[in-house]
């Protein structure tokens, strides 16, 4: 029996991909110096927003450009308002499930904080593990969670949109549901690696958890 059911944010959750690569130019460009790529920027997600910060700007600039990104984050939220069409009801029929909602993300704390008010999900989720500055640690949040609700593997499911979402889940022997519903997903990846398990429509997600925990 599935007793918990955990969530990525970006790209899984809401299309806020180039929103957050656009806070990021925005508030790093000044102090760096030069340029950003978005393949650079893209290249740095895993590891938390202040993480990516102080890997390219000098120490003196951390706090006015953690300061400028969140401020950025916030103000370009207006693009991202929604989450995925589909979401919603998904996370409103869980609440009727007797199973705990938790969001996994490399996201940093207080901008899961942003996020989930513009978002209008305050209060959707049993438990938020954020992301670290230093490493991606998604393979030790899970684990974490599970044993802070005493909950085995094989009653866990994770739900994210990268690669390394599913790697992370198998590294932690839990089941991985691949969302591949967002434009800058690898859908061909993920279908290949996790066949079966990886949707490229949010209905499709649906139908199969309804399958899973009961319509």
């Amino acid at each position: 029996m599935i007793k918990m059911v955990a969530w990525d944010m970006d790209s899984t959750i809401c299309d806020s991909m180039s929103m957050c690569v656009e806070a990021f130019r925005r508030a790093v460009e000044p102090f760096a110096g030069r340029t950003l790529s978005e393949e650079e920027i893209v290249g740095r997600f895993g590891i938390n927003e202040i993480g990516m910060i102080k890997a390219v700007v000098e120490p003196e600039d951390y706090d006015a450009a953690i300061t400028a990104f969140y401020h950025n984050y916030s103000e370009l939220h207006t693009q991202c308002s929604e989450p995925f069409p589909g979401i919603r009801d998904i996370l409103n029929y869980l609440k009727t499930k007797p199973v705990k909602v938790a969001l996994v993300t490399g996201k940093g704390a207080h901008g899961c904080e942003i996020t989930l008010a513009k978002l209008g999900l305050d209060g959707y989720f049993d438990d938020i593990m954020p992301g670290a500055e230093d490493h991606i640690n998604k393979a030790e949040s899970i684990p974490a969670l599970l044993d802070k609700y005493q909950i085995s593997p094989e009653e866990f499911i994770y739900i994210g949109d990268a690669v390394s979402d599913f790697e992370a889940c198998c590294k932690a022997g839990v089941v991985c549901l691949s969302a591949a519903w967002a434009d800058c997903v690898d859908v061909k990846m993920l279908l290949q690696l996790n066949p079966g398990r990886a949707f490229e429509r949010v209905a499709d997600l649906e139908t199969y958890l309804k399958g899973l925990l009961g319509a």
